[in-house]
């Protein structure tokens, strides 16, 4: 783990040359850890032509961030009995009591529709962030229609700061006061959220930044909206302080656990919710360069905020902002708590980029280690018993430890003859250290073990739903020690992949099926991204004629391939040479 100094230090750098000619005038972020602003800094002014640093307590606006504040208020009036987000809209939402979805099939629209980004209504952006100050009146014309949507309801994820807008009418209606004040009673008041505010006159003038635009070699002034009838979508202001202890509310509700959960606005049963994606968008598929290895995101869109797991990283939650005069960004990353908050003072301001570049530097430092999925203390015993059958098998231990199903899905006499056939291949069966254990619940484990004989066994459990839980799932993978003829011939692809011109050696037999320069090309491919490679344990087969190995990346510090051989033991010819990559995993974090 790198000090956290040194690791904020190089974040602090990461900014500085981040922000280099981009004309922001000024830049505020912070780090959040364990619930704690642990670092923040200001870059530049909050006013052109003055000498005015931003800090954790300079005020910006957030812009479309303030939609967390909107969701969250709607499902505290839903936890407090006042609605139910399946409720259609205009149960609440007079104006809307006859709107009408794009086709004759279409549902009607709920506020479960407009919190998670799924009512069809047509995007918006950049017509929303010009309504902000729209006059209530003016609204409600607007409301009552029609309106333009793009899918039917329910259908597909598009982006509605309208539809937020809408949110903010219906709190004022059903909380029987204006939007604003049932924000501050509810949310920012409870919170301590001193800073935080709908109207630009709450801000003492020397903490407050102005907004701009960068235009023909100068800083043009944004002027600010008023409060107004689409202020749910984007009016707050408010500082990096704050920011913090709104990240910290959400990242204190994981993981779930049985501690008291004080009164607050909401229980960290509702946080949970809201960071849950509600609906989906499009698998994305990253890849910085050529010789990087292709990353993948999928998640959505969830009550107020966005959820995304990310193969290099797990799953990150947050949102972005952006608006005349303004960009900001606030995310954290679920398995660890650790958060980031970014606000500056231009037109769209990349800020989502700076906190991105931020967070992944942080987590590559690992300063705030992430909660792995451990086994729950009935898989631990499970293991234990499991290994005490490989030893020796015991009916009675048996009898106790497998659920009903077992018996069904493979008789435990033929369970016990494979083990015991296993004793006799591998002899005595000792921890595998080159492969980690794996959990994907607390109530799944596999691990592998290895052979006095040589070669290995993976072992796989999963427990049953009831109390207490028993064994549902016992498989086991029987790995053999590759024959010297195969283990030379997988050196000599990793030699080749290793070396300078990615030739296998002559001496190896290829079936003419094999192209040697193909194959070449592709030890090139593998070599760009991933060498110097190690050849790691064998995971699976018989030994003599076929054998897979892991192949780990020095560089990456992981197992990135699969070495796949098959040899005609009578002839000496490899039939069979296959570099397959290992697909990339989500990073299993604890919720």
């Amino acid at each position: 783990m790198t000090r956290l100094s040194d690791a904020l230090s190089a974040a602090d750098a990461i900014a500085d040359t981040f922000l280099a000619g981009k004309h922001i005038p000024g830049v505020a972020y912070g780090v959040v850890i364990d619930g704690e602003l642990v670092h923040s800094r200001g870059i530049g002014t909050l006013r052109v032509g003055e000498d005015a640093p931003p800090d954790a307590d300079s005020v910006f606006r957030i812009a479309s961030m303030t939609k967390s504040f909107t969701a969250a208020t709607i499902v505290g009036l839903r936890d407090a009995g006042r609605l139910s987000l399946d409720d259609p809209i205009g149960r609440h939402v007079p104006e809307l009591a006859g709107l009408q979805g794009p086709t004759s099939d279409s549902p009607p629209v709920t506020v479960r529709h407009l919190l998670t980004m799924s009512s069809g209504l047509a995007t918006d952006d950049p017509w929303g962030d010009r309504q902000q100050g729209l006059d209530l009146a003016t609204f409600s014309d607007l409301l009552r229609g029609p309106l333009t949507f793009a899918w039917a309801p329910g259908t597909r994820f598009e982006y509605s700061n309208l539809g937020y807008g809408i949110l903010g009418r219906l709190i004022t209606n059903v909380a029987g006061e204006e939007y604003r004040e049932v924000v501050r009673a509810r949310l920012l008041e409870p919170l301590g959220l001193a800073a935080t505010t709908f109207l630009m006159d709450d801000v003492a003038p020397d903490r407050l930044a102005h907004g701009y635009l960068w235009r023909d070699d100068g800083y043009l002034d944004e002027p600010i909206d008023p409060y107004g009838a689409l202020a749910a979508m984007g009016g707050i202001f408010t500082s990096i302080r704050d920011l913090a202890r709104w990240v910290a509310f959400f990242t204190d509700a994981f993981p779930a656990r049985d501690d008291a959960d004080p009164a607050s606005p909401l229980s960290r049963a509702s946080r949970r919710e809201m960071q849950q994606v509600h609906r989906p968008w499009s698998v994305e598929l990253v890849q910085p360069s050529p010789d990087l290895e292709v990353a993948g995101r999928a998640g959505g869109y969830g009550l107020g905020l966005y959820t995304v797991d990310d193969t290099r990283y797990g799953t990150i939650v947050g949102h972005s902002g952006g608006y005349p005069g303004f960009g900001s960004s606030m995310r954290w990353h679920q398995g660890s708590g650790l958060g980031i908050v970014v606000v500056a003072n231009h037109r769209y301001a990349p800020s989502t980029l700076l906190g991105n570049e931020i967070l992944a530097s942080l987590l590559a430092a690992n300063v705030s280690p992430p909660r792995r999925i451990l086994p729950a203390l009935p898989t631990a015993a499970a293991r234990a018993a499991v290994e005490r059958l490989l030893v020796a098998w015991d009916d009675e231990l048996a009898g106790r430890l497998f659920a009903m199903n077992v018996e069904l899905d493979e008789p435990l006499v033929r369970r016990r003859a494979e083990i015991e056939g296993l004793r006799e291949s591998h002899g005595h069966l000792r921890p595998e250290p080159a492969l980690p254990d794996e959990s994907v619940t607390p109530l799944h484990l596999a691990w592998w073990l290895a052979g006095e004989r040589g070669g290995r066994v993976r072992i796989e459990i999963r427990l049953s739903p009831e109390a207490p839980p028993l064994v549902q799932t016992l498989a086991l993978t029987v790995v053999h020690e590759p024959s010297p003829a195969l283990a030379d011939v997988a050196a000599a692809v990793v030699a080749a992949a290793n070396g300078p011109d990615r030739v296998l050696a002559g001496n190896v037999d290829l079936d003419p099926a094999i192209d040697r320069t193909a194959l070449s090309q592709q030890l090139g491919i593998v070599a760009a991204g991933h060498a110097p490679l190690e050849l790691g344990p064998a995971v699976q087969g018989d030994g003599t004629t076929t054998a897979t190995w892991r192949l780990r990346s020095r560089r990456a510090g992981r197992d990135v391939l699969d070495l796949e051989l098959e040899r005609n033991s009578g002839t000496g010819i490899v039939t069979r040479l296959r570099l397959v990559p290992r697909p990339p995993i989500v990073p299993r974090h604890a919720d």
